[in-house]
């Protein structure tokens, strides 16, 4: 718990940065949605909570900071620490690569690598992005990979689909954030059910792949997310296994771009006639594959 006697002593921005720094150091809280460590989390949660940017860090450090508006982030220190909240969720707000969206508890938070290749226009596997005029984004969530592949390949046009209705709800506002509404169409699906058939030069799809064992130990953070979002059943292939449904929706010289997560060992055992390029990027490896049309039995 937080104790709210400390009003009186926490009079800076640089005190109360401190100050956070080190409940979120004592409380074992983990990171793994935005930030990997106690002080960016605390520095952009209480920026965040004083409308303030990071370019403002250096100017404002030493300004005192009013009563009211450390109660505003005693409070939300509280909610991360006691209650376990993701960050994003307490400020409705996610970064993904220098990309704001707009995310509430019924979506994942946006984090997946394959933004980072979205970034880099898929290279050196397309040659040139004004070739890619259609792309499907299953398993779309907050829309964020569906954005991002909007901005990168500018003469496509993206459909975005997700089971989940109060996703695409999410997926929406950020894609109107975005005015990109008249560039990517959403549908609510189950995968390639209500799906119009259609070709498309990529497909990319961040499914639920968290394994069953894994799931039962996540940090507790995790559990805050729409579990239909994560859980992938016992070896985490029970949405991957559908694989071969991409190839109808593919074009000849499509490409698939699919995330597996930490379950690579379990899709090389149901897969053992699959040989994709496995995509290295920052900060994973062996989880993020692509597969040429002709490479999917």
């Amino acid at each position: 718990m937080i104790n709210y006697s400390c009003i009186n002593r926490l009079r800076t921005l640089r005190d109360i940065i401190r100050y956070t720094t080190t409940i979120f150091n004592k409380s074992g809280i983990f990171f793994g949605h935005g930030s990997d460590n106690a002080y960016d989390e605390a520095v952009y949660l209480i920026l965040h909570s004083l409308n303030l940017t990071a370019d403002n860090l250096d100017i404002f450090l030493d300004s005192n900071i009013t009563e009211n508006e450390i109660r505003k982030i005693l409070h939300l220190i509280s909610k991360r620490v006691d209650l376990r909240i993701p960050v994003s969720y307490l400020t409705e707000e996610s970064l993904l690569q220098g990309y704001k969206f707009y995310i509430n508890k019924n979506a994942i938070i946006p984090r997946s690598p394959i933004s980072e290749i979205i970034q880099n226009c898929i290279y050196p596997w397309v040659k040139d992005p004004e070739s890619i005029t259609s792309i499907l984004d299953l398993c779309t969530g907050s829309g964020c990979l569906a954005i991002l592949s909007a901005l990168s390949f500018q003469r496509s046009i993206v459909t975005a689909t997700d089971i989940s209705e109060k996703a695409l709800k999410i997926a929406e506002k950020n894609i109107n954030y975005y005015n990109l509404q008249d560039r990517i169409k959403i549908i609510n699906s189950n995968l390639f059910d209500d799906i119009p058939i259609s070709q498309y030069d990529i497909i990319i799809c961040n499914p639920p792949y968290v394994n069953t064992q894994s799931l039962n130990n996540l940090p507790e953070e995790y559990l805050h997310e729409p579990i239909i979002a994560l859980d992938g059943g016992e070896d985490g292939m029970s949405i991957i296994k559908n694989i071969k449904k991409v190839k109808i929706f593919l074009k000849r010289e499509g490409i698939l771009v699919l995330e597996i997560g930490n379950e690579y060992n379990n899709f090389i055992k149901h897969f053992q006639n699959i040989n994709p390029t496995w995509i290295t990027t920052a900060n994973t490896e062996n989880s993020i594959m692509l597969l040429h049309k002709e490479q999917i039995p």
